[in-house]
């Protein structure tokens, strides 16, 4: 491992919250007891995100970032290995303690895939985001999800330019092994607590946002989101449950239509059909389907489609897909 990590300083932000300390963590003795021992009696709130080399089932996962109210804990499992990232699966698996992510999904596959760890209870911003638009009147394009960058820049939820998210990425194309560099740098530092600085902020005004209808979907679809590139064999029954429609709704007569995650097989040369030209047909087959449509991509699995949402757009949008890949 090279030992000059990439250097640097990051701009400040602001200066309240940027003045909460932090910790890199190489055993689990210097994490919050209460995170390592989650428990009804003590509630958590914490902000969360991961770090590594290509972040998803084959990748390396370097840092997990927890942004506590009071200070910034990352965990480094680069020098702690794997039973510092294991200290914390009890947390990460637990309904005790929320996670507060933005895009969860390959930060979940990669616990998944490189620890077992099935990420569980998280409030997914970038979910929030679009259900706190769409109640409020305001319709979204297939796949215009805000990115963290964006987020961050809402005068409603932070307000706060985030240019240094750049500067790293172009690093990290420079040199994919950025976060593996230790004694890490400054600019490491300051990058990985940048990302979970600001989502407890973010977290309390979605919460006052949010109406009870869209909390519960939006717990919903942080649950399939986190299940969404963790392939199962028994169909997740060894993962937590959905949340259940909660008394209150059920009393109000609320009766939503289930939601589901979907994974489709794609036969071998059939995903060009699947994704048509500059992306032509899967964006047409988003636009009439009120679902979301991922597909595996460069990070994988490359033969498949994950579809999450209602269930009759979920299965309408697998009978258009396989419509497409069928011989003509």
């Amino acid at each position: 491992m090279a030992s000059d990590p990439p250097g640097g300083t990051l701009l400040d932000n602001n200066a309240d919250i940027s003045a909460v300390p932090i910790h890199i963590v190489n055993h689990a003795s210097q994490l919050p007891a209460e995170f390592l021992d989650p428990s009804s009696e003590k509630l958590l709130v914490i902000g969360f995100d991961c770090e590594g080399i290509d972040l998803c089932r084959h990748g390396s996962l370097c840092i997990m970032q927890l942004a506590f109210p009071d200070a910034i804990y990352l965990v480094d499992a680069v020098d702690g290995g794997e039973e510092v990232v294991q200290a914390c699966k009890p947390a990460l698996e637990s309904s005790y303690i929320t996670k507060v992510i933005h895009d969860c999904k390959r930060d979940s596959e990669a616990l998944y895939y490189q620890f077992g760890i099935k990420l569980h209870n998280v409030v997914d911003t970038q979910i929030a985001y679009s259900l706190i638009e769409e109640q409020e009147g305001r319709k979204r394009a297939p796949d215009d999800y805000i990115s963290f960058v964006g987020l961050l820049a809402d005068p409603r939820y932070c307000g706060v330019s985030y240019l240094e998210k750049e500067e790293v990425r172009i690093l990290l194309r420079q040199d994919p092994k950025f976060w593996t560099y230790r004694p890490m740098s400054e600019m490491m530092i300051r990058a990985a607590a940048d990302d979970v600085r600001f989502l407890l902020s973010i977290y309390d005004k979605m919460m006052e946002k949010l109406n009870e209808k869209s909390l519960w979907h939006l717990a919903v679809r942080g649950s399939l989101n986190c299940r969404c590139f963790c392939l199962s064999d028994n169909s997740y029954a060894d993962w937590p449950s959905l949340p259940p429609l909660p008394d209150s709704l059920v009393s109000e007569g609320y009766v939503p239509e289930e939601e589901i995650l979907s994974v489709l097989d794609v036969p071998p040369g059939k995903m060009g059909r699947v994704i048509g030209r500059k992306g032509a047909s899967i964006l047409a087959i988003k636009e009439s389907c009120n679902a979301k449509i991922l597909l595996g991509g460069s990070k994988g699995p490359p033969d498949k489609v994950f579809i999450i949402g209602p269930v009759k757009q979920v299965r309408k949008a697998e009978a258009i897909i396989r419509g497409r890949m069928l011989d003509i």
